[in-house]
């Protein structure tokens, strides 16, 4: 029997475009751990950065942010040791292999869990606090 061209469409160039309309709330498979390219090149080292600016690097990130405080048109050139100290740090992180992997498991994880909820992280926090 012949495909109808809904389902000629649907398989576009050998992809499944339909991939992330599964699930129990219409946003994908909860299961899948396929990464789009947005993800991998976009969304995870965001994700890195926030983490590494959070909890890795946090002496770098407070001695920079309190010589950009104290020093208000001079700190482009006063700042600069800490700016280096900071990006240093920073680019330490970012091309660390485990760190990557670690990041990309933790986004997967939130992920999963939208499309299992179909509530983002901050929903979810905010419903925490509020008892629902």
């Amino acid at each position: 029997m012949a495909a109808t061209h809904a389902e000629e469409s649907a398989t576009d160039f050998g992809r499944n475009v339909y991939r992330n309309k599964g699930g129990p709330h219409g946003l994908g498979d909860p299961d899948d751990k396929t990464l789009r390219r947005v993800e991998i090149e976009v969304t995870i080292p965001k994700k890195m950065r926030d983490i590494a600016r959070q909890e890795k690097c946090t002496k770098e990130v407070e001695d920079f942010t309190n010589c950009c405080k104290e020093s208000s048109l001079a700190m482009v050139i006063k700042c600069r040791p800490f700016n280096t100290a900071l990006w240093d740090c920073l680019g330490r992180w970012y091309n660390d292999k485990e760190f990557r992997e670690l990041c990309t498991q933790k986004y997967l994880e939130e992920r999963s869990e939208y499309r299992r909820t179909g509530l983002t992280k901050k929903q979810r926090n905010r419903l925490g606090t509020t008892g629902f």
